[in-house]
């Protein structure tokens, strides 16, 4: 049995699910926060993963991001733990769990539809600018994925239509991006991620979560 899965069944029979490996590190002395969800719209399993990353210390004093990839959410914490917001995001069209090795040297509309994944994981992310200067915030900048706001192009009008319905399916619609309303992301999103490195957690929608999160114990 793996350590993560070890891991796991520990943590269950102690009615916590603890997310990886470095669940097995040793736990400080002094209580650790809790995050905050629980005022949240958001699923058990955006919730039992923000419980795990908070109760370990995984960011280590960053602030960091959960994405839901089944609801298309985005829940962005300040490095204490505490929720500074969410919202709905747009994603990958395709549907899968990793990148597609040298995806990032295609230009976005030479990607195609089956390898326009959004990856799941955790991931450093880091403040920058894409090719027309625009502030982002990279997660995975050899594949050329980022947090970023809804452009103001020709698709602006119909994504910000998919943005606002409830159906996830919809949301469905990016590169591998993942794609914010414009007031989210200059209040929250560079709030918090935009001047410093942090942490993003993306939750798998094929994959087991044991597997995705495997590495957990690898430094960022």
């Amino acid at each position: 049995m793996s350590r993560v899965r070890k891991a796991l069944c520990a943590a269950a029979g102690a009615g916590l699910l603890l997310i990886g490996a470095s669940v097995a590190v040793a736990r400080p002395s002094h209580p650790a926060p809790a995050s905050d969800l629980a005022g949240a719209v958001a699923s058990s399993e955006a919730r039992d993963l923000a419980a795990w990353v908070v109760s370990s210390r995984d960011p280590r004093g960053r602030a960091f991001a959960l994405v839901d990839k089944k609801a298309a959410r985005l829940y962005v914490f300040t490095p204490q733990g505490r929720l500074a917001g969410a919202s709905a995001v747009l994603l990958g069209l395709a549907v899968g769990d990793r990148a597609k090795p040298g995806i990032g040297d295609l230009p976005p509309s030479r990607i195609p539809a089956a390898d326009r994944t959004t990856p799941a994981g955790r991931f450093a992310t880091e403040p920058g600018s894409n090719l027309d200067g625009d502030a982002v915030v990279w997660f995975d900048y050899a594949a050329g994925l980022a947090i970023h706001r809804l452009r103001p192009d020709a698709s602006e009008r119909a994504r910000s239509r998919r943005l606002a319905t409830e159906d996830p399916r919809a949301h469905r619609v990016s590169a591998g991006c993942i794609v914010v309303p414009v007031p989210f992301f200059e209040s929250v999103v560079l709030k918090w991620l935009g001047h410093r490195r942090g942490v993003l957690y993306v939750l798998p929608e094929v994959e087991p979560v044991e597997q995705v999160f495997a590495d957990l114990d690898r430094d960022l």
